[in-house]
């Protein structure tokens, strides 16, 4: 998004002939192609598939305008990607984070 490019498709070289391609407005990107701003905020799927089987699915969106009168305030903030064995395990891990951030204050 940042670069206004919509990258091509990795590792397909021609669409499945199981979808019908000609039945919606959703089509395979076989080469990198321009994505200009049109008035609305872009959005976009990724998918990841496993060799395992995993698979994840995210939808993004295009982040507002920043009005560049106004200061930034500092560096953007980011997610604190935690993860755990099991639901008790991830519960643990958030709490050893929070114990972290508030004993070194400016952590945060």
């Amino acid at each position: 998004m940042r670069h206004g490019l919509l990258p091509r498709t990795l590792h397909v070289d021609e669409p499945t002939p199981h979808v019908d391609w000609t039945a919606g407005a959703v089509q395979l990107l076989t080469e990198a192609r321009e994505w200009a701003p049109n008035g609305h905020p872009r959005r976009a799927g990724v998918s990841g598939f496993g060799m395992s089987g995993t698979n994840a699915h995210v939808v993004l969106e295009e982040a507002p305008a920043l009005d560049p009168r106004e200061p930034s305030g500092g560096a953007a903030p980011a997610p604190w990607l935690l993860s755990g064995h099991n639901e008790q395990a991830l519960r643990d891990q958030a709490g050893r984070l929070r114990e972290y951030v508030e004993t070194h204050p400016g952590t945060e």
